[in-house]
């Protein structure tokens, strides 16, 4: 992959791969992130460390609490930190960083409105990577939508993880718009799947499902990612002999709403919280459910399929074509549907065992790292390219 650049003499263009020959500087990209969701931020890890081995210097505007989670140094990238507000002195630190850079890179719409205001009056390029979409009613959607169209607008390109977030930017008025691929984010610990016999017993035991069949679910406990109707659907499951258990890992605002509930309907659903160890919380899952009112590229449903745990998740967003046929689908917000649909999947343990395998063979249609990163190089090729002359 050859990466292009612009000389900085007026009337002057070298072409120079990313690789520096003849002490030639490399080409610049800022990556600006936001501090928002971890899928986002370890993608931008990801990224940094697949063009910095390809030479390509790389600076990554970010706040300080996301450089001591991911270590963005780590990957040779050069962390500057900018805070997530948007008040001047945060967009001016930004426009200062973005100085001598061939080309600007930011992920999400927050982290890309304000790329778009430090770059005002330049002429670099400006990519961006919507990696999920924001939600509001009334005048805030109102206001949502405009600032969505800024970003669009002000982008070169931009890059959506599913077709809908693609077919959203081309709404709001981008001038090119494409799916993106991106590689699975190493987030947890990897676990081998292969050696049951180690691992279930231990975590099992820990959640108090032993004897029973373990369900899992894993995210922020607020009000997208649907758990108030997964504990609708969790009241037909008392019926059932023995009793499955849900177990829910992370944490959020609704967590007192959801325990009250819990404790006063008596359901078989415990609250975990933030846990280091979720990778063999689901390797010892026999089912694990998805319930968001919308998903890009969940990383739930990634790891679920990458580890043969059967995954009943909602048909939304850019969830169908993430899994195709290698999960049970269900309506958003139905909970006689979910509930029907896991009790179903827990009486056929020949339907799990298929989509355990299908599962697996849809992962390996996934992009890798090194796709995301040979894709992102060529449109950052495409934008660096000197202007033919007439």
């Amino acid at each position: 992959m050859t990466v292009r650049r612009r000389t900085r003499s007026p009337g002057h263009v070298s072409l120079v791969s990313s690789h520096s020959p003849h002490g030639q500087s490399p080409l610049r990209t800022v990556q600006v992130l936001g501090g928002g969701s971890a899928g986002s931020s370890a993608h931008v890890r990801s990224l940094a460390s697949g063009l910095v081995a390809r030479g390509v210097r790389v600076t990554v505007c970010a706040p300080a609490e996301a450089d001591r989670t991911y270590d963005f140094a780590g990957v040779g990238a050069e962390h500057v930190p900018v805070p997530r507000s948007g008040d001047p002195a945060s967009v001016a630190a930004l426009r200062a960083a973005c100085a001598d850079a061939d080309l600007v890179h930011a992920h999400g719409l927050h982290a890309s409105l304000r790329a778009a205001l430090a770059l005002s009056g330049r002429r670099t390029p400006l990519v961006v990577t919507w990696h999920t979409r924001a939600e509001a009613e009334g005048t805030r959607a109102h206001l949502l939508r405009l600032l969505e169209r800024r970003v669009a607008k002000a982008a070169a390109v931009v890059l959506g993880t599913s077709s809908d977030l693609v077919d959203r930017a081309r709404s709001r008025g981008a001038r090119d718009a494409r799916l993106a691929a991106v590689a699975l984010p190493v987030l947890r610990k990897p676990v081998d799947r292969d050696d049951p016999d180690r691992l279930r017993p231990k975590a099992r035991a820990e959640l108090g499902a032993t004897g029973r069949p373990l369900l899992m679910s894993v995210g922020s406990l607020d009000r997208q990612r649907g758990y108030e109707v997964l504990l609708d659907a969790a009241r037909a499951w008392r019926r059932l002999e023995p009793v499955p258990l849900l177990v829910i890992a992370g944490e959020g605002p609704l967590r007192t709403v959801l325990q009250r509930r819990i404790e006063d309907e008596e359901l078989p659903v415990r609250l975990v919280g933030r846990r280091d160890d979720v990778g063999e919380l689901l390797a010892a899952a026999d089912l694990a459910l998805l319930t968001s009112s919308w998903e890009s590229r969940s990383v739930l449903a990634q790891e679920a399929l990458h580890a043969r745990v059967p995954l009943v998740a909602t048909a939304v967003g850019g969830i169908p074509e993430l899994v195709g046929d290698a999960a049970e689908l269900v309506p958003y917000g139905d909970a006689e549907a979910l509930a029907v649909a896991v009790v179903r999947l827990l009486d056929d343990p020949g339907r799990r065992e298929l989509l355990g395998e299908k599962g697996v063979r849809q992962a390996a249609g996934w992009p890798t790292e090194d796709e995301t990163v040979t894709q992102v190089l060529s449109v950052y090729d495409e934008l660096t390219q000197p202007t033919p002359l007439p």
